[in-house]
């Protein structure tokens, strides 16, 4: 989950692509003048991302390191991952995640104590009394949190307890210990460490809707009764251009109630294959996120749910999605992470890659044919442009429209007339010309100047 540069491209940039057009992409060092997290703490914001601690070196540790002050262990934290056979613990991924964070001057979030899924089989598989089940699990919570008592920063400690509809999702805890069993553990993992910020967290709850409503209910119950809730975690798994329009009408009734919102595991996935429209749709989507949470004082931040393309568990659960991260497999800032540091308040390095030039034949004859060249621009903007190419075949350019083309040998430059030299992000130009050939007539690869 590319990165692109605004503004007139200084120097020629090359590269290989199929079909004769190029794309230019950036290399990892163009990210924010400021890192994200110096914007977001400049702002009172946290800015965080999942991650997998046994990657937290080389490129992958540098970028997690530097850009984010909060991280949450992607799997790390989640039961059957700490505690695989009953009184049996593993803290080995969580603690190396800990150690990272607070080397690099980081905030840590727990990633969860009691969800439906990746628990470990003498869990789900025994035959449990409601009173056997309350002592594991006030145990399991009592020994985890208790684990990293003044460590964290804060614990999901209830995932996903809604169905869509909004009523209980039908779960071991729920239907051994009854719905109340949310209050128990948020009363459990209080005693654990007092000091640890306490979310229920769930999926489609970013806008107003039925879903939301209930965990929005069940909070107001719980503040009622006096229940230790400091805050809710909205997930935000999205799809590009489906921002929930209502988003930060839903962030600000929570905060209403008292209590912290976070966007916790933002995601921004898109049909493959991926094209800069998609991509400078993805970044206003991400940067309508931050702005909706910027704008509510309670809202505490933004997680993204792994901060690269690499490392994102879209491709695997919806085939034929992804790219839904601000940086892109090769570790490259794509136009999300520019959006994140703009609605932050900071200004980004104007990144290469956003405006192409693409090479076609439109007709061809005997000896003869028609070119045409398109500079498009998505994510930056021209005030003047020169296209580059070599002729691999001998041919010649005979005429040409809409530039002023010169040819040497086989290298051929083509610049903007007066009229045509603005291209706006978003926009595109094209030029023609005439040309001659024999033999072949293979389409060159393009240099944008």
């Amino acid at each position: 989950m590319r990165s692109l540069r605004s503004g007139l491209l200084a120097s020629l940039l090359a590269g290989v692509v199929a079909a004769g057009s190029l794309l230019l992409a950036a290399p990892a060092s163009h990210a924010a003048d400021v890192p994200l997290r110096d914007l977001a703490e400049a702002k009172g914001k946290v800015v965080g991302t999942a991650v997998t601690g046994s990657k937290l070196t080389g490129t992958y540790g540098e970028i997690a390191g530097r850009e984010f002050n909060w991280l949450t262990p992607g799997n790390a934290m989640k039961w059957g991952s700490v505690e695989p056979s009953r009184g049996g613990y593993d803290w080995a991924e969580a603690d190396r995640i800990v150690d990272f964070a607070e080397a690099h001057g980081q905030q840590v979030r727990g990633h969860t104590l009691l969800w439906h899924q990746q628990n470990p089989g003498w869990l789900t598989n025994g035959s449990w009394t409601r009173d056997q089940l309350s002592a594991i699990v006030q145990e399991h919570i009592a020994t985890e949190v208790g684990r990293y008592k003044g460590r964290l920063a804060a614990w999901d400690v209830v995932n996903e307890p809604f169905n869509e509809d909004g009523t209980y999702r039908r779960t071991l805890f729920h239907d051994t210990l009854g719905q109340d069993y949310i209050a128990q553990a948020l009363t459990w993992a209080r005693a654990a460490d007092p000091s640890a910020r306490l979310y229920i967290n769930d999926y489609n709850v970013e806008g107003v809707n039925a879903k939301s409503t209930a965990l929005y209910n069940l909070v107001k119950s719980l503040k009622e009764r006096g229940v230790p809730i400091d805050g809710v975690g909205l997930q935000a798994h999205l799809i590009v251009g489906q921002v929930p329009s209502t988003m930060r009408q839903n962030i600000q009734r929570f905060a209403d109630l008292g209590v912290d919102v976070a966007i916790t595991e933002l995601d921004i996935r898109m049909q493959l294959p991926v094209t800069q429209a998609k991509l400078t749709q993805q970044a206003a989507d991400y940067k309508a996120v931050m702005n909706a949470c910027v704008a509510v004082a309670r809202c505490s931040g933004v997680t993204v749910w792994g901060f690269t393309d690499s490392d994102s568990w879209i491709p695997d659960t919806f085939p034929g999605e992804g790219a839904a991260t601000p940086y892109d497999e090769n570790y490259q800032p794509k136009p999300a992470y520019h959006a994140i540091a703009e609605a932050l308040g900071g200004t980004t390095t104007p990144p290469t890659g956003a405006c192409s030039a693409t090479y076609s034949v439109t007709s061809q004859w005997s000896t003869g044919y028609t070119g045409q060249v398109r500079i498009a621009c998505s994510g930056a903007s021209l005030s003047s442009w020169k296209a580059d190419w070599t002729f691999g075949a001998g041919q010649r350019i005979t005429q040409a429209w809409n530039a002023s083309c010169t040819q040497s040998g086989a290298a051929v430059s083509c610049v903007n007339a007066p009229y045509n030299g603005s291209v706006p992000d978003g926009g595109s130009v094209t030029f023609g010309f005439n040309g001659s050939w024999s033999g072949s007539n293979p389409e060159p690869v393009v240099t944008l100047g």
